[in-house]
């Protein structure tokens, strides 16, 4: 008797465990609750998947061995709250792919800096000649990939969401980068089960393996001291010297293992602000771990550029600066994005709050920031918290039109920033439809 998988969301690692659990010997059933694209239906077919959309049928779910729940459908959908009642086992992605790979991997999460980190980890480790694959909640399914079984090694960046469906799943090296509020929307409101849902990625980890983390992280910190780890820390530091990990020393990164000492200049890395030098030294450490060659990580940081949305110079019009970073869907994020701006900057901001405190952006937006652009459906906090900071203040409801706004309230000299700080689904797809739109009223201008 095959056993029964029900995967619940359509989108790509909906698809891609669809593909590993039919290759796997399960029945296999898609529901998706909204419309699945034209693409990702194609492939179901081919694969011989039954599926639907626009809505769930009860009696084809609820009889499910196992299920696998999308990362974006929270734990509160009516048909996940009935599958829980009737006691179904209920993963993500990670975890069912998990026990079908032998590969090497390194997961990596944190509520910023993760993509970044997670992409330059892959761009060193292939350029030491790993043969690696990206995946998670970036580039390929991890599922789909898995089925192939043709990598061994993945570099995994990984959401609380996804770290929330998993049981077994173990990377050999974790990395968290920092943990500030964000998606509190989905826990209740309570920063502690957010946090706990990071530190699920060393829940399973040994002590054959290896956990990376930011040791300036006040949150972080607080928890290692009151929890037990059980695989090697490399904590990595831009304030004090450590005894293992990765610290900075007369403009050096300086990274520490059992075996290993190596140093590089951080005039090797293209990425500007400290947070990225953070990133850096995360992947620098891996990379170490991995045994890739201290010449190639130097050389591979001198040619990483970065991720799309993420602080992207647009185009230079009038000689000022537009600057894309539609990925800052949180606080923390603009906070780093307004750190780095060494000109005045008009900043386009807002979306969909997810439970946002404001304050910590307060000095930042006084002493950097002339006018303030409101994009999104309700802006009425983010006018509470600064209405009085700023000089202007301006409401728009179209990205055309906000910077369009820009455009007439900057000067010769200024920076626009689109750093939101916010969710982007009542105006836009996703951060990437945002940001893209954002480049085309640029070019249009």
């Amino acid at each position: 008797m095959k056993k029964r998988l029900v995967v619940l969301g359509a989108g790509e690692s909906g698809v891609g465990t669809a593909i590993l659990g039919k290759k796997k010997d399960y029945e296999v059933f898609v529901s998706d609750f909204g419309k699945i694209k034209e693409n990702y239906k194609n492939v179901l077919k081919n694969i011989e998947v039954d599926w639907e959309e626009a809505g769930h049928t009860e009696s084809k779910i609820l009889n499910a061995d196992i299920v696998m729940k999308s990362p974006g459908i929270p734990d509160t959908a009516p048909m996940v709250v009935k599958l829980k009642e009737a006691g179904v086992k209920i993963v993500s992605e990670i975890e069912f792919a998990f026990p079908y790979t032998q590969a090497t991997l390194v997961g990596i999460t944190g509520s910023n800096g993760k993509t970044t980190t997670t992409r330059l980890t892959h761009h060193l480790l292939k350029d030491g000649g790993l043969n690696i694959a990206l995946g998670g909640n970036i580039g390929k399914s991890f599922a789909a990939s898995v089925a192939q079984d043709q990598f061994e090694s993945f570099a995994l960046e990984l959401s609380s969401f996804q770290l929330d469906g998993i049981e077994t799943f173990r990377p050999h090296i974790a990395v968290l980068t920092n943990i500030t509020p964000d998606h509190l929307d989905r826990y209740d409101y309570d920063f502690n089960k957010y946090i706990a849902a990071k530190f699920r990625i060393v829940m399973n980890q040994t002590n054959e393996d290896f956990f990376i983390y930011d040791a300036d992280d006040p949150v972080i910190d607080k928890w290692i001291n009151t929890h037990q780890i059980a695989s090697n820390k490399m904590p990595f530091s831009l304030q004090k010297k450590l005894e293992k990990g990765a610290y900075i020393e007369e403009k050096n990164i300086v990274i520490k293992t059992e075996h290993k000492f190596i140093t590089m200049p951080i005039t090797s890395l293209q990425l500007s602000g400290n947070h990225n030098l953070k990133n850096a030294m995360a992947a620098s450490t891996v990379a170490t771990l991995l045994k890739i060659r201290k010449e190639t990580i130097r050389q591979s940081l001198e040619h990483f550029h970065g991720v799309e949305h993420r602080l992207e110079n647009v185009l230079k019009i009038n000689n000022v600066n537009y600057i894309n970073d539609s990925k800052a869907t949180n606080v923390n994020a603009a906070f780093y994005a307004l750190e780095s701006m060494d000109t005045p900057t008009v900043w386009i901001v807002g979306g969909v709050d997810k439970g946002n405190d404001y304050t910590e952006l307060l000095p930042l937006v006084n002493e950097k920031v002339k006018a303030i652009i409101c994009l999104g459906v309700d802006n009425e906090k983010i006018i509470k918290s600064f209405g009085n900071v700023v000089d202007m203040l301006v409401e728009t409801e179209s990205m055309k039109d906000a910077v369009e706004v820009a455009y007439r309230l900057s000067e010769r000299g200024d920076t626009v920033l689109l750093s939101p700080a916010c969710a982007s689904f009542d105006l836009f797809e996703n951060y990437e439809d945002r940001g893209r739109q954002f480049k085309e009223a640029v070019r249009n201008l």
